[in-house]
């Protein structure tokens, strides 16, 4: 009883103190918040370090700032700004956590800048929304688009917070037809550094060098935004923050959880007059983890505004004390066409990578990764068989663990996991990941499409065990055969995310599930159009094609469930050649998809997955090495 009224107690004088210095403020002793976003670009900076790095700009503010050293993203652009506009993790949205969808949220969810707008800020925007789901853009921002500039704003002492995005080295700036031109000199590719984990051709030299000569005009470009504070007159009380979205261009970067696809840079510059905002001083480095999903927390921290209690990220900055955080996590789950699902855990010294479809190749046919010449000659080089062992390691099936020291192993090639010595931190980190997945209550471990999916579906009464769920994800991947009976269990359970774990962890085993056959025909004939798919791609793993193929056909060709058909084209397509006998009905629906009948969006994948089978089954290209 005492402790609950010396905590109602803190609480009053806490919300006694927020009113006070919410009186206090007014518009002239609030600061400005600049974001300068960078596209698809890792720490390649000189102030990271970089020796080729031309970022004159960007060096300069991390002098006069705080460099966070140990800063993650999503591996990919949607779902990172998902993160970044709501505050929460895609994953609590489903299917937000997907490239490119439309994740279910509750009607009072906002953009986080309206808090900012009610609390008198102006708002802009310039220009990508991209927010993975329906957020009213106008209820968040005063402008968005192109014309979206804080120099807009009604008057000079209006306090604003504005967003700038820089294109310049999105991945397709490495495309053949890409028009951009850096005004800098080329940088050489015999300069730069190739990844072991990278093959080391001239095309992927050549994407490297134009990736550094993208960096220096995005340098230069940021350069010109802050020049533009100085002008105006307004740099002496506006707090910059430099970031980038996701990590690399070149292979293995964007879109895989390595530190190459997650770590990102962060440069946050404090003027003198909110220096006592700062976490630590001008030109220091903190090592301590910051995700993006932070961000919104922070900016209203550093505004003054009150915080909203369901955000999920924590503030790095602001007045009182910062707590730093243990660990960061990270997710992979659809990029574009493809399915996967993998999560990560980092503390900035060791990252932990869980792999729950590791029957899924590490890399995949994805149509727009592939136009990159660097990755065509990675492929190139697997199909001769001319691969290093350190190259080769990301081809073919992946471990269910990995773990890397980040700071002996930059690059991630040497996978810890299976070793005695890491056994206790391997389980800690599991056991973190377990935690956070069960609290967000991950929407990766659904199909997308299903009606579990969304933030308020999955807290309703009711919903989904996601406990249950968890453990069969967990079983599953863990690929073992003695785990043949606990599936079998799960196959019956009545829940379908836990049937649909079931049929994908027998198919994980292949043909070592081979007497699970009963219960996979089972599955294979449940209500369930995902457990049905999951099914029929485990029996064709079992070399029971006769059994599997009108199963996936069936729900290939149902444009009803346009989700279960993508799922069904996704295993089709790994079978390769063994599809063979479904051609005529690929032609079919191919011709569907180009006259726009059914389902066709978002960005035509399943058109771009059904073109690249079609090619495979007529003999114009070969699977990738470890596909088909």
């Amino acid at each position: 009883m005492g402790g609950a009224i010396r905590g109602a107690r803190l609480s009053a004088v806490a919300a006694f103190a927020f009113s006070l210095a919410a009186r206090a403020a007014s518009k002239e002793d609030r600061p400005n918040i600049l974001w300068l976003v960078s596209e698809d670009n890792g720490p390649l900076l000189g102030c990271y370090g970089d020796p080729v790095a031309r970022t004159p700009n960007l060096d300069a503010l991390a002098k006069r700032g705080v460099v966070f050293e140990s800063c993650y993203a999503m591996p990919v652009c949607a779902p990172t700004r998902f993160t970044l506009i709501t505050g929460l993790y895609p994953t609590t949205c489903g299917p937000a956590q997907h490239m490119r969808a439309s994740g279910k949220i509750p009607a009072w969810l906002k953009g986080f800048p309206a808090y900012l707008r009610k609390a008198g800020y102006y708002t802009t925007n310039n220009a990508k929304t991209d927010y993975n789901a329906p957020i009213d853009v106008s209820e968040a921002w005063d402008v968005c688009g192109k014309k979206g500039d804080w120099k807009n704003r009604p008057a000079p002492d209006t306090p604003f917070f504005s967003v700038f995005n820089h294109e310049m080295t999105h991945e397709s700036c490495l495309f053949p037809k890409d028009k951009r031109q850096p005004r800098c000199e080329p940088t050489d590719p015999a300069r730069v550094r190739v990844r072991p984990y990278q093959p080391d051709t001239p095309e992927v030299r050549a994407d490297l060098a134009r990736q550094y000569d993208c960096l220096a005009e995005m340098d230069r470009q940021c350069g010109e935004k802050l020049e533009a504070l100085a002008q105006a007159g307004v740099d002496g009380n506006t707090i910059v923050f430099y970031y980038g979205d996701n990590g690399g261009i070149t292979p293995r970067s964007k879109r895989f959880l390595q530190d190459s696809g997650t770590h990102v840079p962060l440069i946050v510059y404090f003027p003198p007059k909110w220096r006592h905002l700062a976490p630590a001083a001008p030109g220091s480095r903190v090592a301590a983890p910051v995700h993006v999903v932070d961000f919104a927390a922070t900016v209203l921290a550093l505004a003054g505004v009150e915080r909203p209690a369901y955000l999920q990220g924590v503030p790095f900055a602001g007045a009182g004390q910062v707590k730093p955080r243990k660990y960061v996590f990270c997710t992979r789950d659809r990029m574009d066409e493809r399915y996967d699902m993998v999560r990560s855990v980092a503390d900035g010294r060791w990252l932990y990578i869980r792999n729950f479809r590791p029957e899924v190749p590490y890399v995949e046919p994805l149509s727009y990764m592939f136009r990159a010449r660097g990755y065509q000659s990675w492929a190139r080089l697997a199909e001769e068989g001319r691969l290093t062992p350190a190259t080769a390691m990301f081809w073919g099936r992946k471990p269910t663990e990995e773990l890397y020291d980040l700071r002996a192993d930059p690059d991630n090639v040497v996978n810890l996991a299976g070793r005695p010595e890491q056994a206790e931190r391997l389980a800690a980190m599991r056991q973190a990941l377990a935690a956070q997945m069960t609290e967000n209550r991950d929407n990766g471990l659904l199909p997308e499409g299903c009606g579990e999916e969304g933030y308020e579906a999955s807290r309703a009464a009711g919903a989904w065990p996601v406990e249950r769920v968890l453990a069969a994800a967990f079983l599953a991947s863990e690929q073992k055969p003695e785990n043949l009976p606990a599936l079998q269990q799960a196959a019956v359970d009545p829940s379908m995310p836990v049937r649909w774990w079931a049929a994908l962890g027998f198919g994980m085993l292949g043909k070592g599930a081979a007497e699970a056959r009963p219960a996979l025909v089972k599955l294979a004939a449940d209500p369930s159009g995902f457990v049905r798919v999951a099914a029929a791609d485990a029996l064709a793993r079992q070399g029971r094609l006769d059994e599997a193929l009108p199963v996936l056909e069936r729900a290939m060709m149902n444009l009803e469930e346009p989700w279960c058909s993508l799922q069904a084209c996704n295993a089709l397509d790994r079978l390769g050649t063994a599809a063979k006998p479904l051609l005529p009905s690929v032609r079919e629906l191919v011709r569907r998809h180009a006259q726009d009948e059914g389902f066709s969006k978002p960005q035509a994948y399943p058109r771009r997955i059904l073109g690249h089978l079609l090619d495979v089954l007529e003999g114009r290209e070969k699977p990738l090495a470890g596909q088909g």
